[in-house]
């Protein structure tokens, strides 16, 4: 009987020593989402400026937390739409078009949980 109380004593004990750890797994794939969201609202300041180059390059930055968040989303899907929209019209020179994806995308990953 003392055996069986002690094994879930410590049973117990492992589960809530292990919960930070997962918790962290979480809180790593939200960071990336807050880095996306950050800097997809760059690449829109940027844009709404004019600056098609730096809109360019905070969309490719967004974009690449985006796809390290590891999440299965729709939002998260399409906000890597947009961000992909917005570094090919950046590229080509269209600062509003990269401002307006970068805003859809904006929209889109603030909606990722």
């Amino acid at each position: 009987m003392k055996r069986g109380r002690t094994v879930a004593v410590v049973g117990v004990i492992g589960l809530l020593a292990g919960m930070p750890l997962l918790g962290g797994v979480a809180l790593a794939g939200n960071k990336h989402i807050e880095e996306a969201v950050e800097h997809a609202k760059g690449a829109g300041s940027h844009g709404k400026e004019g600056h098609a180059d730096a809109c360019t390059q905070h969309a490719e930055e967004a974009l690449k937390h985006a796809q390290a968040a590891g999440v299965k989303n729709p939002h998260l899907d399409e906000g890597v739409k947009h961000l992909k929209e917005a570094v090919q019209h950046g590229k080509a020179g269209h600062a509003d078009a990269c401002m307006d994806h970068a805003q859809g995308a904006v929209t889109h990953l603030a909606e990722v949980k």
